[in-house]
């Protein structure tokens, strides 16, 4: 059998042989976390051709095609870490275009795996990197980007959870919840059946003994502390806490914008009752009223427990529950945000009486400050979140 003839095999292409210090030094240049991306891209190509891999899988490994491999390992060869700084003129660096901007923001909100990339966050290299490989510009440094991004309103921020509510009543509940707070803020008319005073209610607590932690006023330390200043005031650490627990029902009136509490030793349907006869009284009994709560066992009623259901009835009082899993509808929440922020975060109370004492003095506080700037922001980051 013959054989045809072919011609001589063309040999692989890869990068010349480097020694230890250019080796060295293009892992420098990788590891460095500023600088120009394109340098960043080449060296990386040009180290990944040196450890042995081809042009193919080089391609695959730095995501962009194999006639780039090949310019950037022949330029390599030939011009040596020349070739690996991008040539560019003088003056001011390029200012990218609306629409290059409008990309740039609507890839940094997306999620690399929808760009069938291997990880699940963006960083800058990374980013910058895929930028580049898309061609959606031609070079931004990591600094570049970052100040981009926040110009255009993208910050690196934690991810949050969510628990979505499985109530099957939830719309109802919810639109239910909506328009009692519209008439509390005066935007729709009551209409028949409908109260003329809404309550938010919820629980805070368990309030135990314990140091808790927050920020205060104090002066510098290390090498710029002042001659002769007393170490910091430290919180102690608790091991054991035999007083107890105190609870904090508490209720928030949408109409006169004010905070109403009781502490008490328990949080159960009894004690729920008394904070709500408590809350009946504060208006005329021909005057109806709402009072928005979650789920919690204690304000149900329920077959075996029917209290709560018999006096809403005939009392005036509508109970509205929150959906299940929900109770961020509840306004109250951001209430307690800035409760734990001035009444008990950097507090070390001896006892009950005390810490009780604190919580009242706040309430007070805050219904004759209700407009207070400071507070104002507190409770409005709280509704955002």
């Amino acid at each position: 059998m013959l054989i045809p003839e072919t011609g001589p095999v063309t040999e692989r292409l890869r990068v010349r042989e480097i020694d230890d210090d250019e080796g060295q030094r293009l892992v420098r240049i990788i590891r460095r976390g500023s600088g120009s991306v394109v340098t960043w891209r080449r060296a990386q190509m040009v180290l990944l051709s040196a450890q042995g891999m081809d042009v193919p899988t080089v391609a695959r490994v730095a995501f962009t095609s194999e006639d780039r491999v090949r310019d950037v390992i022949r330029n390599f060869n030939a011009d040596g870490f020349g070739s690996l700084y991008p040539k560019y003129r003088g003056g001011r660096p390029p200012k990218f275009t609306l629409p290059q901007r409008r990309e740039i923001k609507k890839i940094a909100k997306s999620r690399p795996v929808e760009h069938d990339l291997p990880f699940s966050t963006w960083s800058l290299s990374k980013l910058a990197d895929f930028l580049v490989a898309e061609g959606v510009v031609d070079d931004i440094s990591h600094e570049g980007l970052r100040v981009l991004l926040r110009e255009e309103g993208v910050t690196f921020q934690r991810i949050k959870t969510w628990k979505a509510s499985r109530d099957p009543r939830y719309a109802a509940k919810k639109a239910r919840i909506e328009r009692l707070y519209a008439i509390a803020d005066r935007e729709v008319t009551p209409g028949t059946g409908d109260p003329g005073v809404v309550f938010c209610v919820d629980e805070l607590g368990p309030l135990n003994l314990q140091p808790r932690p927050g920020r205060h006023w104090a002066a510098i330390g290390g090498k710029s502390k002042e001659p002769g200043r007393q170490p910091r005031p430290r919180l102690r650490a608790t091991y054991t806490r035999t007083a107890g627990v105190r609870h904090l029902l508490a209720a928030y009136d949408l109409h006169e914008d004010k905070l109403y509490g009781h502490i008490k030793s328990r949080k159960t349907r009894t004690r729920f009752l008394e904070f709500c006869r408590y809350l009946r009284s504060l208006y005329p009994p021909a005057t109806r009223i709402a009072i928005i709560c979650d789920n919690y066992s204690p304000h149900l009623t329920t077959a075996k427990d029917a209290r709560v259901g018999a006096w809403a009835k005939a009392n005036n009082v509508e109970i509205a529950y929150t959906p299940t899993n929900s109770s961020w509808l509840n306004r109250i929440e951001a209430q307690f945000t800035a409760l734990r922020y001035f009444a008990l975060d950097g507090t070390d109370h001896a006892s009950h009486k005390e810490q009780g004492s604190m919580i009242r003095r706040y309430i007070i506080w805050r219904n004759n400050h209700a407009y207070d700037e400071r507070l104002r922001r507190i409770i409005d980051r709280a509704n955002v979140a």
